[in-house]
């Protein structure tokens, strides 16, 4: 069950992001995936996005490999015809067709689903687009978080709008491409017949506004930027500083784990009325932070650390990368494979695992 997609077949006309992640994940899963790239361009855009201390001779760069580990990669120009017939062959053979052209480039290029279904009426063409299958507007997941409220929301209160520090709404449209892969995938072994899916980058952000959607659909709260703060509960996202200078926030959820919380302080705040249940505790956040943040003050975090690990209380130590990565958690996370004599680590986009 580790490798349940060793009989697929997965073509990739995908950059970028957000439609090569699908790729990725058929690839840890065991299908073979065959990444196309235009000789013309130089390949996928992401080889040539790379950090300051990268090497300059490289032709891959590290937002590269993050997201094309472990794919075949072969270079055809589509407008050339024994390019085309190579392509053409693969797609004969394939399971799934992944894309992200912009509107009528497709066509332009014959790679659009009808014609390719004629080649293989068995294919599932997925493809990922910016603002609908109609819209030519170009599209970046910057603009998208812009554009769907994330931006408007992301920061400190009374700050500049804030991206968040990785293309979010890309992977999660790569998520429901993938979602939508095996749906069809599962519909394909009852029909024998291909199918046609489409991703919109824009549908995607909208869709994972979650609780912030209905704050304002429901209750008419306009989310606004309040840094990590949680609207609807509290304490949740406040930063706090031990006395060993390090940063921790908590997220309590329940009255019960707020009473834990307190014991381990020693403050009876459970008691006082302005802090009874949740609601009261959203209402008069900011002072019950400066209790909070008093107490801890006074502990050091291992200290504070293994207590509320003892009590149930959640609390989470704001890392570095560099810290992450030093956790045997993290660790078991990553891949590792030999390229061109050098060891190239990326971190898997599978989480989940198979129970015998």
């Amino acid at each position: 069950m580790n490798k349940p997609f060793s009989d697929l077949i997965v073509i990739e006309l995908a950059g970028v992001l957000a439609g090569p992640s699908a790729g990725l994940f058929f690839a840890e899963l065991g299908a073979r995936v065959i990444k196309v790239e235009n000789p013309k361009t130089g390949g996928d855009v992401t080889r040539s996005w790379k950090l300051h201390a990268e090497n300059t001779n490289d032709k891959e760069s590290a937002y590269y490999w993050s997201i094309n580990a472990g794919k075949e990669v072969v270079f055809l120009d589509l407008t050339e015809e024994n390019d085309r017939q190579q392509f053409c062959s693969l797609v004969s053979t394939a399971d799934i067709l992944i894309s992200n052209y912009k509107l009528g480039d497709d066509v332009k290029l014959k790679v659009d689903y009808p014609t390719l279904r004629k080649l293989n009426p068995r294919l599932i063409y997925a493809s990922i687009n910016g603002f609908g299958k109609t819209n030519p507007r170009t599209a970046y997941d910057l603009i998208l978080q812009a554009e769907s409220g994330f931006m408007f929301m992301n920061g400190e209160k009374n700050a500049a709008p804030l991206k968040m520090p990785v293309a979010l709404i890309d992977i999660l449209a790569g998520h429901q491409l993938k979602e939508g892969i095996l749906i069809a995938l599962l519909e394909r072994y009852k029909t024998q017949k291909g199918s046609e899916i489409s991703v919109s980058l824009y549908d995607t952000a909208v869709a994972s506004l979650a609780n912030q959607a209905t704050n304002w659909l429901i209750a008419h709260h306009l989310p606004t930027a309040q840094g990590s703060l949680h609207p609807n509960i509290a304490p949740y996202g406040e930063i706090f500083t031990t006395m060993d200078e390090q940063s921790i926030t908590f997220a309590i959820g329940s009255n019960k784990q707020f009473k834990a919380l307190c014991d381990i302080l020693d403050l009876k705040l459970y008691t006082l009325s302005d802090y009874l249940d949740n609601q009261q505790r959203v209402a008069h956040r900011d002072i019950l932070y400066i209790k909070l943040k008093n107490a801890i003050r006074n502990l050091n975090f291992e200290e504070l650390f293994e207590k509320c690990l003892k009590q149930d209380v959640p609390i989470g130590k704001i890392r570095n990368l560099k810290d992450v990565f030093l956790l045997p958690e993290a660790k078991a996370m990553i891949n590792s494979f030999a390229f061109h004599g050098k060891n190239i680590q990326t971190v898997r986009s599978t989480s989940f695992k198979f129970e015998d």
